[in-house]
């Protein structure tokens, strides 16, 4: 242990402590500094009482040489700083000379050493828990488990099986089917998903919690996507790259592709996309770079985008329609065109739950197309990617990541972290709470305000506006207290201080705009990367909130909307400040 502890402590005073700054003042402290830390070691070393107190030491001074997530990606950094870090290990020294730390020092440790695990990885953050002794953080998602886990439910079984959408979910269901059940057992939980009763394992609760027929449909497209023999001759695909015209926003390219797909469907093709401009950066690696499964599971296989990719080379395949692309569809096809009717007119029975000016929205001369596009949106974005999921993990982080700390420590013995605690897993543990989803403050209101240069296609409001209707729904629900704000407007941040009453939430460390900037420049000023990850961390937070108020004529709320009414979320409602258009 020691020659371990030796190295890290001197990585993080060569690595960081001189870096802080040339002034003589800065220099004398780091100075002191550095013969404190020595001091501190030496106790820490010499005397076995504190031995588990060097041990959760090492957090910090690992964390600085063991390489993060994406070394291209600063997004997925959780932004643990040298002060951080010094505080921590102060605290450390403190332990050694018999100082107790106050509540809000543990927390703070805690906290600190969440952050330096964070940007460790995966496999450490949550495989070293229990080496370093830190406490499972409730507001963090284990990725690899998650990921594990969908691809057994996106893929056909051993003998071309059905997948295993039953009522068992997450590790119990995997693990027990592929180890202690007999085989009588796994046919009849095999013989169970094949039956009405199974349904996608990406659509939460029950059909009167969604848009009418979602886990029907939901499981018929994944049926269409993905047949068995992706080499059938019979088989027909619309390979599409995603639009990148300049001007076109995340939402306008997820509307585009729901309207290919809808083609794809009307024509019994296999939708397979290709080029997504927005995944064409560092932070997106090997072969999921300029993809969408970058972000999210491919809309089909491996086996038919191979297939699709190589009927381009065919010359026959092109003559006979085999094999289609974006091109040989008109815009109007494309952006207009006939909503799939293989399930009939479900959009006649949807229930009016959206709000504009104090009335229900009751229909509207798009409601198949409000219908279809959120079920499309809801099949392309049915699993979350690693990458996504830790982009995720780092802002729900900075959000959340204090009050799980205070949360936990009143759980954790005074104790802690002079000594060790004991974080051993039961079957619960490992099977059933492994998948519950990360901890966030309930009941969470999503707010999304769109301003700027969207006044050029819609009547825009001000913040107020959007509070006035915050302070509707609190009257009815007055535990909510909790505000996801996502917008690009500095000025909207800006005013959230006149409203100390509710606590907001965000996304840190993003450059808002300033002005009234188009959004292609204030894309542009951010750049590729953060453009696109911060805007889906905040679409999949509104999509998961318990309530959300936004703007119907926005593309992007008009989107989330469809995704949290294909999520179980439909009886929630939608409080929106204006209804200038439908998409």
């Amino acid at each position: 242990m020691e020659p371990v502890a030796q190295k890290g402590l001197e990585r993080v005073i060569s690595q960081k402590a001189m870096q802080m700054g040339n002034s003589t003042s800065c220099k004398i402290w780091v100075l002191g500094f550095f013969c404190g830390v020595c001091i501190t070691y030496l106790f820490l070393v010499a005397f076995s009482p504190f031995r588990s107190s060097t041990e959760v030491g090492m957090v910090f001074s690992r964390a600085m040489s063991a390489a993060p997530v994406s070394q291209n990606s600063s997004s997925l950094s959780s932004g643990i700083s040298n002060k951080d870090i010094y505080t921590s290990l102060k605290i450390l020294g403190n332990l050694s000379e018999g100082i107790e730390p106050s509540e809000k020092e543990r927390v703070m440790m805690l906290y600190n050493a969440w952050s330096a695990l964070l940007d460790e990885g995966e496999e450490r953050r949550f495989a070293g828990i229990g080496t370093f002794n830190v406490p499972h953080a409730p507001h963090l998602e284990n990725c690899s488990l998650s990921a594990k886990l969908h691809k057994q439910f996106d893929k056909w079984g051993e003998n071309r099986s059905f997948p295993p959408w039953t009522l068992w979910r997450g590790s119990l269901g995997i693990e027990l089917l592929h180890s202690t059940l007999s085989k009588d057992q796994k046919k009849a939980h095999i013989s169970s998903a094949k039956s009405e009763g199974a349904y996608p394992p990406w659509v939460l609760g029950s059909d009167e919690d969604n848009y009418p027929l979602t886990r029907l449909v939901q499981k018929d497209i994944w049926i269409r996507q993905h047949p068995q023999n992706c080499n059938d001759p019979n088989l027909k695909f619309l390979l599409a790259d995603w639009e990148r015209l300049p001007g076109f926003g995340i939402g306008a390219q997820l509307a585009g592709m729901a309207g290919l797909m809808a083609i794809a469907i009307n024509e019994n093709r296999i939708l397979v996309t290709d080029y997504y401009n927005r995944a064409d950066h560092g932070g997106c690696q090997g072969s999921s770079r300029s993809h969408w499964s970058c972000y999210f599971f491919s809309e089909t296989s491996d086996e038919c985008r191979k297939r699709a990719l190589d009927l381009t080379k065919n010359e026959a395949a092109w003559a006979k329609r085999i094999i289609t692309v974006k091109d040989n569809y008109s815009s109007k096809e494309i952006w207009a065109g006939k909503v799939p009717r293989a399930w009939g007119r479900p959009w006649n029975l949807l229930q009016p739950t959206t709000e504009v000016n104090g009335s229900l929205l009751w229909s509207h001369r798009k409601i198949d197309s409000r219908w279809w596009r959120a079920q499309a949106i809801r099949y392309l974005m049915r699993f979350k990617s690693e990458y996504m999921c830790h982009l995720l993990n780092v802002d729900q982080h900075k959000a959340f990541g204090l009050e799980a700390a205070k949360m936990v420590i009143k759980s954790l013995p005074a104790s802690w972290p002079k000594k060790s605690i004991d974080e051993s897993q039961t079957e619960i543990d490992h099977f059933v709470w492994s998948i519950h989803k990360p901890w966030t403050p309930r009941p969470l209101l999503s707010l999304h305000v769109r301003m700027g240069d969207k006044a050029c296609e819609m009547k825009v409001v001000g913040f107020e506006h959007y509070i006035q209707l915050a302070e509707k729904m609190r009257k009815r629900f007055p535990d909510l207290n909790s505000i996801w704000l996502s917008t690009e407007m500095q000025e909207v941040i800006d005013k959230t201080r006149l409203y100390p009453h509710w606590n907001f939430y965000y996304t840190k460390n993003v450059t808002r705009q300033v002005g009234n900037t188009t959004m292609a420049e204030y894309e542009a000023s951010l750049g590729r990367e953060t453009s696109t990850n911060y805007p889906l961390v905040n679409f999949i937070m509104a999509a998961e909130a318990d309530f959300f108020i936004g703007a119907l004529g926005s593309t992007w709320c008009y989107l989330i909307d469809g995704m949290r009414n294909t999520g179980g979320k439909v009886m929630a409602g939608y409080l929106s400040v204006n209804k200038d258009r439908f998409w």
